[in-house]
């Protein structure tokens, strides 16, 4: 039977879940709360990499991304962040909308799937 390794697991979820060489993100948030859409994102995609890191794989290894947004108006500003991470690293299949946050103050929460 294939190993399943999980990692941050509580009641609810776990951060990280391998499996074949695949890792998958739950929905990672930002901690600080007062900062605004940039702010935010830039915090995420920081805890992405360090998540990344610890399953032993990076951002050039992302197969596919999405990404929610409490007002989708902030698309362009979120977007300038994330190209700016992405560089020249392999783009993921990627969704963007707008949704309702588990709390009001998240103004962005991103899901990954990437390879090791």
């Amino acid at each position: 039977m294939s190993k399943i390794t999980r990692q941050g697991s509580n009641a609810i979820l776990s951060t990280s879940v391998e499996y074949h060489n695949f890792v998958f993100l739950a929905g990672i948030t930002a901690d600080d709360l007062a900062k605004d859409i940039t702010g935010q994102t830039q915090e995420v995609i920081a805890k992405i990499d360090q998540a990344l890191e610890n399953n032993g794989t990076d951002k050039t290894r992302l197969l596919s991304a999405q990404i929610w947004l409490k007002d989708i108006r902030d698309r362009d500003a979120m977007n300038k962040v994330w190209v700016s991470w992405l560089g020249d690293a392999g783009r993921p299949a990627r969704a963007c909308v707008e949704a309702n946050m588990a709390d009001p103050r998240h103004l962005v929460e991103i899901m990954i799937t990437a390879c090791r």
